[in-house]
């Protein structure tokens, strides 16, 4: 009985030292909200832009706030973005992944060394002959929607060439929805009951869909190599079959989403819409349904570019080890504490800042090309040239591996749709939806709403 009295007078003291926290005078703003222990958390929750927003106009572009008996302070400047991002000693992003990685997937890994699967990765060129292919017939039987990238993805890396069973990549991808639907829930431990069970099935059927990803000769060398590190590792069955479903999650969770909102803002602004064709038009190779590899298409890219800058909203999390100090551009300091998190949200700023993107709000599909149609990297902010412009792919330690292989599976999937379709809006005057905001912090946001259209296939597909 005594331990449980020492234990109950130990959780008052933690949650009176966390309530009457105090600013000293070298740290950020401090806002603590006005709930005992739950401070910001329902807002930042409900809509971390608009929340985190409201912040920065109330304390500037750095300020520490408490959620749910955590302390994060949020850094809003791109400019001093390094202060963090290479701070590797006393900032952390494993252990705050690791954290995650058990929350959402159930999965803890022995021996994780997140920079030794970065090289695997890295290490193996994904087949883009064997993407095309799965995508064109995703195409030719009309199965458009998120699933045409997720399983010309899912089957491309865990199926291989020579195993395009699209009975089985529909139920992983039946699966997959129910468990993504819910993941912003489970990385916040707010789940009922009833979608603690539906998350709990979901997983638990993807777990075995994926039981052979890896270990079938026609997976992808890159997914036979991730395998046997896991097995090097001491990871048994169980702990291997949910690592499958961490890099399900981690290398189509976002392509569909963005592809989407791509092909959204296409068909709502035709002076985009005929710029991205009359360039794919000129990159064919002559009688097939392929892109030259050889030529560039500056203008797709910049579409693409701008569709991220718009839509992905990753935030970049450091758990902080020791007390430390973060350096500012413009010279100012600002000691963190030990047990705090910082977190970057890149979607404010840069990517939605007016003082460097003019009208932030409007896709402008050469918002990043040059007049003479050149790429533009030059962007600016205070008079000073910005390293960080736009970080849909994350930055640092934490930057996306799987870039190359993201951008190659949306410009291929969004050329064939475009190759093989006659699309236009059921209503000429719907906009582009608007954004589910309780996935702001976790890559891509995803529509609330669906946009209808009207598709009809080409008979002789040839000219865009």
């Amino acid at each position: 009985m005594l331990w449980v009295i020492l234990l109950l007078f130990s959780g008052i003291l933690l949650y009176f030292s966390l309530s009457y926290r105090t600013r000293s005078k070298r740290e950020p703003p401090l806002d603590k909200g006005s709930i005992p222990w739950l401070g910001h958390a329902l807002e930042f929750g409900k809509d971390a832009a608009k929340f985190l927003t409201r912040m920065k106009l109330k304390h500037g572009d750095i300020f520490t706030v408490r959620v749910a008996g955590r302390y994060v302070t949020i850094l809003l400047d791109p400019n001093s973005y390094d202060s963090v991002l290479q701070n590797t000693t006393y900032l952390d992003f494993s252990r705050y992944a690791q954290v995650l990685m058990d929350r959402i997937f159930n999965l803890r890994l022995p021996n994780h060394k997140p920079d030794t699967e970065k090289t695997i990765m890295k290490r193996y060129a994904f087949s883009l002959f064997v993407l095309t292919q799965v995508l064109c017939l995703a195409c030719r039987d009309g199965s458009l929607s998120f699933l045409s990238p997720f399983r010309a993805g899912y089957l491309t890396l865990f199926g291989g060439e020579q195993n395009r069973n699209c009975t089985d990549a529909a139920n992983v991808y039946k699966e997959y929805q129910k468990f993504d639907g819910l993941l912003i829930k489970l990385a916040r431990t707010t789940l009922n009951s009833g979608e603690k069970q539906t998350v709990g099935l979901a997983k638990t059927r993807l777990w075995e869909l994926l039981a052979q990803a890896g270990l079938r000769k026609n997976s992808s060398s890159w997914i036979q190599s991730y395998r046997q590190h896991l097995q090097e590792e001491g990871a048994d069955e169980e702990t291997q079959r949910k690592a499958m479903l961490l890099q399900l999650w981690a290398t189509q969770g976002n392509v569909g989403p963005c592809a989407f909102w791509l092909l959204a803002f296409l068909l709502t602004h035709t002076e985009a819409m005929r710029a991205v064709k009359r360039e794919f038009e000129s990159v064919t190779v002559p009688s097939t349904a392929m892109l030259d590899p050889k030529q560039h298409t500056p203008v797709f890219d910049s579409a693409l570019e701008e569709t991220l800058r718009l839509t992905a909203a990753p935030f970049i999390t450091r758990e902080v080890l020791q007390n430390t100090t973060l350096y500012m551009a413009d010279g100012r300091e600002y000691d963190v504490r030990r047990g705090d998190r910082v977190c970057l949200f890149p979607f404010i700023s840069p990517q939605m800042d007016p003082d460097i993107h003019h009208e932030p709000e409007k896709f402008k599909y050469d918002r990043f090309l040059k007049a003479d149609g050149s790429v533009k990297r030059d962007f600016f902010k205070g008079g000073r040239r910005l390293k960080y412009y736009t970080m849909p792919w994350g930055a640092g330690t934490n930057a996306c591996v799987g870039k190359p292989f993201a951008i190659q599976s949306i410009r291929q999937f969004v050329f064939l749709v475009l190759f093989h379709l006659d699309m236009k809006l059921c209503d000429p005057e719907a906009q582009v939806p608007e954004v589910d905001a309780s996935r702001y912090g976790f890559g891509m946001v995803q529509p609330n709403t669906e946009l209808l259209i009207q598709y009809k296939f080409r008979e002789q597909p040839c000219v865009l």
